[in-house]
């Protein structure tokens, strides 16, 4: 056989692979990637259902009781809070504790939080009064409990 007539064709080349399914590193890399993209939104989901806890909470255990007692029912849960906060901060009396109650305000030392002084030794108490503090109690309550 001469070259001319030998029977020769083209080299096909096999079919370039198909974009799907993508090879396994493809998949760990969107895995990861969807973990750092979810985990912001789980951390502050998490945060959340947190405060709304300790917002039943306070709310629960000031709920149904004369306004005296509610005061000394805030009182309590603040100084909880302030020891899981900063220990050694719930043994703190009078202007000291109001102060440190104030944190950034002085809704506490100058303003209605200084209902919580006296506010359950007192026979009587203003109800619009303690629900002012029972609001300004709560809000500290929760970002005390957040502090840790």
């Amino acid at each position: 056989m001469s070259p001319a007539t030998l029977p020769l064709r083209d080299v096909h080349l096999p079919p370039e692979p198909s974009w799907w399914p993508p090879a396994p590193g493809w998949w760990l890399v969107a895995v990861a990637c969807l973990l750092v993209l979810a985990w912001p939104i789980a951390w502050r989901a998490w945060r959340l259902r947190r405060r709304r806890r300790w917002q039943r909470l306070f709310v629960a255990a000031c709920e149904g009781l004369a306004a005296p007692a509610q005061l000394a029912a805030m009182s309590d849960l603040l100084r909880r809070a302030a020891r899981r906060a900063a220990p050694g901060s719930e043994r703190l009396q009078g202007e000291a504790w109001l102060v440190f109650l104030d944190g950034r305000h002085t809704a506490f030392s100058q303003g209605e939080g200084r209902l919580l002084l006296d506010g359950a030794f007192r026979p009587e108490v203003d109800a619009a009064a303690c629900a002012r503090v029972q609001a300004l109690a709560q809000a500290r309550f929760v970002a005390l409990m957040e502090r840790r």
